[in-house]
């Protein structure tokens, strides 16, 4: 027995030596890890503004509840307390941290948007508490006079699937919000701040006993602002018009490729999206079958129609296959081998020369010239002018359309299931030609410029010019003199384009692009010079009809906002 009992003392003693000798630095950090709590202090992201300072995305404080799952110990006596506090019901509560919960020890929120009476009743209840914070974080708030949603983006909470596909690397954590659509997602590494660290002593209950004084928090970094190129007024100006519609419009500045206005209609509330989106919310929205996430400026494919015909006129004037004041006869239709292929105007335009196949749009006239053109050679133009490639704009996803060349065809169809009839289709834009427009809105510019165009943007733009086009001098006059009288010309099929306003000088050209699901698409495009200061304008109404007598005159009220000479008129940059 003396034996046995020296032996425990032994074991014993040894276990005590051990844990306060020679294990004591190891168990004196667990003990002060379990002390205290470090909770991240997330940091403002950088604010977007537009080209004259004004705010379009800020950040304002919500409050959040969150419950750890390590500490929380009986959760239906802290949610009722916290419903009997806050009158958030104990259901919500307990579906919040079914759906947020990621493990025992991290944060898993509960409820947000918490209000200051709320917290200080919370405040009152913490010692009928346990494991349950709650922290300040900055939730993006939007300039009400405008959406731009799609210009915008959306924020979207890391979640476990993220981590484990490792989208997301570094000190992205769960929870964190990240840009996932827009400007937000293309300069997420501008927006985006740096954390911060905070420090609290916890009891063995998990409940705050205070800050720790001997650990100074660490600040969070705001993330550096962006400035736009967006006007505020015409974006307001262009989203009120587009109420109602569905379409595409894009007002920029061909001297510089930055977009002033930026509509893809319809579109969605942007606080809708703060990374914290309901499931109720969330599929309602997606439920839409006016398709509101659907960016129609980058990643909606339409047939151009008629503004398609520049590219024919470019080709046609390069290769000498044609003389301006060669001569066609349009009765309203045009005989090929079985077919027939009508004109719009189905009485006819009589007899057409190249300028007024423009200015008047007749279909016929290309009908009769597409024929001495190759498929592939007219494919290598219309690549010149950038249709089929990507525009390169600083949004994070864009369509690049399809420009169809013999490869392709035959690739489709088979080698002997298509014929040269494709190609009067494609000299009025119909067909397998496919365009974005954002597409047109570099194309207009190059139309304006006479080829000499910077990258589209939003911000700033992606390295270099856009390649020329290789056309002469002359083939550029031919094709700005005729957009010209489309708008100034009495049978022009833009002239409702025109403001009238003194020194203006506006070019365009109409397109009505067939749609196999319902009416028409209607296209206008056209640029606006006066003193010196030019604007491109591009419209795009879904199924709207006519281009000359849809889009035409909104491009109209976009030309009289910008350069109606009024004191309130926004400075130049």
């Amino acid at each position: 027995m003396v034996a046995f009992v020296i032996a425990v003392h032994a074991v014993l003693a040894y276990r005590f030596f051990q844990l306060q000798i020679l294990d004591f630095e190891l168990y004196s950090e667990r003990a002060e890890s379990n002390r205290i709590r470090a909770m991240s202090i997330p940091a403002p992201r950088g604010l977007i503004l537009d080209r004259h300072g004004e705010i379009i995305v800020d950040n304002y404080p919500t409050y959040i509840l969150y419950g750890i799952g390590a500490e929380i110990g009986d959760k239906e006596k802290n949610f009722n307390v916290i419903s009997r506090t806050t009158g958030i019901d104990t259901s919500i509560l307990f579906k919040n941290y079914k759906n947020y919960y990621r493990n025992r020890f991290l944060p898993t929120r509960l409820a947000k948007d918490l209000t200051i009476s709320q917290l200080s009743r919370l405040e009152e209840a913490k010692n009928n508490l346990s494991g349950i914070i709650y922290k300040q974080f900055p939730e993006r708030i939007y300039n009400p006079k405008i959406r731009a949603s799609h210009v915008l983006g959306y924020l979207k909470e890391i979640d476990q699937e993220m981590i484990q596909e490792q989208i997301f690397m570094g000190d992205y954590e769960y929870g964190d919000l990240v840009g996932w659509s827009g400007l937000e997602q293309e300069y997420e590494p501008v927006l985006r701040g740096k954390k911060g660290v905070t420090y609290f002593q916890v009891d063995t209950y998990g409940r705050e006993a205070g800050r720790l004084e001997d650990q100074g928090d660490l600040l969070s970094h705001p993330g550096k602002n962006i400035t736009t190129t967006l006007d505020v007024s015409l974006q307001e100006m262009l989203e009120t018009e587009f109420k109602g519609k569905s379409g595409v419009g894009i007002v920029s500045r061909p001297a510089t490729g930055g977009i002033l206005a930026y509509v893809s209609a319809p579109d969605y509330k942007p606080d809708l999206f703060t990374g914290l989106i309901s499931n109720t919310d969330w599929q309602t929205v997606i439920a839409d079958s006016n398709r509101p996430l659907l960016n129609r400026a980058a990643n909606g494919t339409y047939p151009p129609g008629s503004i398609f015909k520049m590219v024919v006129l470019a080709e046609l004037l390069e290769k000498n296959l044609v003389s301006p004041q060669e001569e066609v006869f349009c009765s309203g239709s045009y005989e090929f081998y079985d077919r027939t292929f009508g004109c719009w105007n189905e009485f006819g335009h009589g007899k057409t020369d190249l300028e007024q196949a423009i200015v008047q749009s007749c279909d016929v006239y290309f009908y009769h010239m597409i024929q001495k053109v190759k498929l592939n050679d007219l494919a290598a133009m219309a690549k010149q002018f950038r249709i089929g490639l990507e525009t390169q704009v600083d949004l994070p996803a864009e369509m690049k359309g399809r420009m169809p060349d013999r490869q392709f065809m035959n690739r489709l169809y088979g080698r002997w299931g298509w014929a040269q009839g494709a190609l009067l289709n494609m000299s009025i834009g119909q067909g397998e030609i496919l365009v974005t427009p954002l597409q047109m809105a570099a194309y207009t510019h190059l139309l304006a410029t006479s080829g000499n165009v910077p990258k589209l943007h939003l911000v700033k733009p992606k390295e270099g010019n856009h390649q020329k086009p290789n056309i002469s001098p002359s083939t550029w006059r031919f094709i700005q003199k005729y957009m010209r009288n489309v708008v100034v010309h009495p049978k022009g099929t833009g002239r409702r384009s025109d403001p009238k306003i003194s020194g203006l000088k506006i070019s365009g050209k109409t397109g009505t692009s067939e749609n196999p699901h319902g009416e028409p698409h209607a296209w206008f495009i056209a640029y606006g010079e006066k003193d010196g200061d030019m604007i491109s304008v591009v419209i795009m109404i879904e199924n709207g009809g006519s281009g000359g007598e849809v889009a035409a005159p909104l491009a109209r009220k976009v030309f009289q906002h910008y350069f109606n000479p009024v004191p309130s008129k926004l400075a130049k940059s």
